[in-house]
């Protein structure tokens, strides 16, 4: 797929674009199979490239690269991602970077950074996003301030000698039954992307822009809700502040804490506080089913176990 792009009449566009830019690859020769849509994948790396180009405006290096990789533990960034053999499509850059507070949007439906260097509808990372979703993929982001940026894309192999098929979990595992769940972000697109996720997983979602309609909503609530998802990244009050309130007013509530950074101090003190999981942004359908089934089946396990009961 990779070669056949670098052959493409659009790559050579892309080129002749950004004369300044020069694109090599380091491609494995026995790279392991996946199933997928050629034509989505293409499009993919095609806005990866497009990124990474319009992220060196005075001219620089891409790399693409292609490999096999096998996970006995989960790579940095993507704790949920099942243990296997993946193939993995790499594309760094030699530009810009990505600022900590944009790597929690990069992936957000309409989101551009002109001063980044990006421009266009604010669409193609979004596409990349979904793409990989559609593969049953992951994707992780390592980026500095004028040092580059890396995007990791991993896809399931289909080579049933290299893949262990019993380790992958299949959508039945994690499916939800009907149970509420109250979203918190300040981010509008985010709190439709995470309702599409859970309405997709049988869950029932409800949303809130802030930590304070969070707890107004919780405390005026005529069903009860079951777990709340809360971006950590707020103004005024953060996913930290608001668990804390949370938990004084409704003991034993469930909460899974998502940020677009790696796991900080705060993060960590959410689940001290008793969240039953921490999901990275950009999530993922199945990164939020697991985590939701986490924090469903503690919750079952401790009402089970409040007290002895006779017959």
């Amino acid at each position: 797929m990779v070669e056949e792009h670098l052959c493409s009449p659009e790559h050579s566009d892309l080129l002749l674009r950004y004369p300044g830019v020069e694109i090599c690859s380091e491609l494995d020769p026995q790279l392991a199979n996946i199933k997928g849509s050629p034509i989505h994948l293409k499009k993919a790396l095609m806005n990866l490239l497009i990124n990474g180009a319009e992220a060196q405006p005075k001219g620089g290096t891409i790399v693409i690269r292609t490999l096999n990789a096998t996970f006995d533990q989960p790579p940095k960034g993507l704790p949920l991602m099942p243990l296997g053999t993946y193939v993995g499509l790499e594309v760094c850059d030699s530009g810009v970077g990505i600022s900590d507070e944009d790597q929690q949007r990069i992936f957000e439906p309409f989101f551009t950074r002109k001063v980044m260097g990006r421009s266009g509808s604010g669409l193609g990372m979004s596409v990349v996003w979904g793409t990989v979703e559609d593969h049953n993929g992951f994707i992780s982001v390592q980026s500095e301030e004028m040092q580059g940026t890396t995007f990791k894309l991993y896809f399931p192999a289909t080579d049933g000698q290299a893949f262990d098929l019993q380790r992958r979990v299949t959508p039945e595992r994690y499916l939800g039954n009907g149970e509420t769940v109250l979203v918190v972000d300040d981010v509008a697109e985010q709190r439709e992307i995470a309702t599409s996720i859970l309405e997709r997983l049988g869950y029932h979602a409800v949303t809130a822009a802030s930590g304070e309609e969070a707890l107004d909503y919780l405390n005026r609530a005529e069903s009860p809700v079951d777990a709340v998802i809360l971006d950590m990244i707020m103004p005024d009050m953060d996913g930290l502040d608001t668990y804390r309130v949370i938990r004084r007013r409704h003991p034993g509530m469930k909460a899974l804490i998502a940020s677009g950074f790696s796991e900080t101090g705060r993060v960590k003190e959410a689940i001290q506080l008793g969240a039953g999981a921490y999901v990275r942004k950009p999530y993922m359908l199945q990164d939020i089913g697991l985590a939701m089934r986490k924090i469903i089946s503690s919750s079952i396990d401790s009402d089970d176990q409040a007290g002895d009961v006779g017959i």
